[in-house]
């Protein structure tokens, strides 16, 4: 039995299989399982995820148990579970992410979405039933009063039903994305958005990455649910129950990260890079064609940057990567679609025979960022509202000199926004104008600025991010 369990939708490696059946194992994606994978294999916690696609399907059926570890891969512990497709896919797309996440980054079209009928209420059976698979293999794998880590807005009703199930057991939830306020929040149907908070009431601890997204959370349990609350003491108290509310910013394993940025694969890349774009300033984003990064407001500023200032005509290329995002879901089609358009309009309008003005990759390519990030002289992270942002925290570690361009709304300004030029990311105007004053502020500025963000970002790395959670487990118990 296990004494330290984390829980999350994703995992640390996922499974592709060829047409004559071999698995292949790679690394999983997402900030989640950047931030988790290696603190995680290092000290012994047992992984629980679903599987995500038909080779971790194929994977978990060839492995009893779904403990992968245990059938000879090299993936610390870990289980995978099997959730039936159809239940998988109503979770995961209907509910979490076309719902919660919707509902935490304020991304309706209000006067056309959302439309909660019967069709929603079977979606909601799904998102029960996937988090009650979570909860039924906690339950199984969990020794006596272990304490267990509930990851995300996948598995918000997972907390209170591990604790009808093994009320020994120590529970903690995180919220890696933004709160939303109440009157915001409470787009969702009563009984769904009680359900949602009081399962994350379930847990002892609930953790947040910022004081804004804690607070909005306690205002929704008092508003939505009538619950008792201390902001000082940080403790919410509902039906007899206390959960005490942490905030852990996430931060970045700077040694791990510039060790990665030196392999050949990042410097072969950078060589490439150079040959491309010459000697000329690089402006750089890497996001995935995801809703809240607001990619194209961030293109709609470089092209108004560039009317307005002629003067870098030649001189300047912007680096966009923005990689693929929930291609299930028609939104997120039509908007990487967006992204391409804009892009050949800048393209169309500013290039020239000698000088490409944008440089558009939509193909994921992980060394390719990272030489991204060495070279950069500007790193744009404009997103409407994110939970932290940890593009905002790499940049500044690996590049030596690079100005932050920082939304406002990004959970990472709450730490970085003292040196960081911040900007409302709805204001391409404004934008625009800070990618001007990034681009001609001295060096040395730049270099005092990015000393301090690199420090700010590498203030709680996982492994402690990890600890200080654990922390305030075993603080719960005294």
């Amino acid at each position: 039995m296990n004494s330290v369990l984390v829980a999350s939708n994703r995992g640390p490696v996922s499974f592709t299989v060829s047409e004559d059946g071999v698995l292949t194992m790679k690394r999983g994606g997402g900030g989640l399982v950047s931030g988790l994978s290696g603190v995680t294999k290092n000290v012994g916690v047992l992984w629980v995820c679903a599987a995500l696609s038909d080779g971790d399907r194929s994977a978990v059926r060839q492995t009893p148990g779904g403990r992968l570890d245990q059938a000879g891969y090299d993936t610390g512990a870990l289980r995978m579970l099997d959730i039936p497709p159809a239940t998988f896919h109503r979770a995961y797309n209907a509910v979490a992410n076309s719902t919660l996440w919707f509902v935490n980054h304020l991304l309706y079209d209000i006067p056309n979405s959302p439309r909660f009928g019967t069709r929603f209420q079977r979606e909601w059976e799904s998102y029960r039933d996937y988090n009650g698979a979570f909860a039924l293999a906690l339950a199984e794998e969990a020794g006596h009063e272990a304490r267990v880590m509930v990851q995300d807005y996948h598995l918000t009703l997972t907390p209170a039903m591990l604790r009808a199930e093994r009320p020994d057991l120590r529970i903690a939830h995180f919220s890696h994305t933004p709160w939303a306020p109440p009157e915001y929040f409470s787009l969702l149907p009563d009984e769904v958005a009680r359900e949602v908070l009081e399962g994350i009431l379930g847990a002892d601890h609930a953790g947040f990455l910022t004081e804004r997204w804690a607070g909005a959370f306690m205002d929704c349990c008092r508003f939505l649910l009538g619950a008792e609350i201390d902001r000082a003491g940080r403790t919410i108290t509902h039906e007899g129950r206390t959960t005490r509310i942490g905030v852990h910013p996430l931060g970045v394993d700077g040694a791990a990260l510039r060790d990665r940025a030196g392999e050949p694969d990042v410097e072969s890349h950078m060589t490439a890079l150079r040959e491309q774009v010459g000697d000329r300033r690089l402006i750089v984003r890497i996001d995935r064609t995801e809703l809240s990064k607001n990619i194209v407001r961030g293109l709609l500023a470089y092209r108004e940057f560039l009317a307005a200032h002629p003067e870098w005509h030649g001189r300047v290329v912007h680096l966009a990567f923005a990689y693929p995002s929930r291609h299930d879901l028609p939104e997120y089609r039509e908007y990487t679609a967006s992204v391409q358009r804009c892009a050949q309009e800048i393209e169309d309008e500013y290039a020239t025979e000698d000088w490409d003005p944008l440089i558009l990759n939509v193909d994921d390519d992980y060394p390719r960022s990272l030489a991204a990030y060495r070279m950069a002289d500007v790193l744009l992270v404009n997103p409407i509202r994110d939970g932290m942002n940890l593009v905002a925290k790499e940049g500044p570690i690996l590049s030596p000199t690079a100005a932050l361009v920082l939304s406002r709304e990004a959970g990472a300004a709450a730490e970085l926004g003292d040196d960081a030029l911040l900007v409302n990311p709805y204001d391409v105007s404004g934008t625009a104008a800070a990618l001007h004053e990034a681009l001609v502020m001295p060096v040395e500025e730049r270099e005092r600025r990015r000393d301090r963000l690199a420090a700010a970002a590498t203030a709680l790395p996982p492994q402690q991010w990890l600890a200080a959670q654990l922390d305030a487990l075993n603080y719960d118990l005294r």
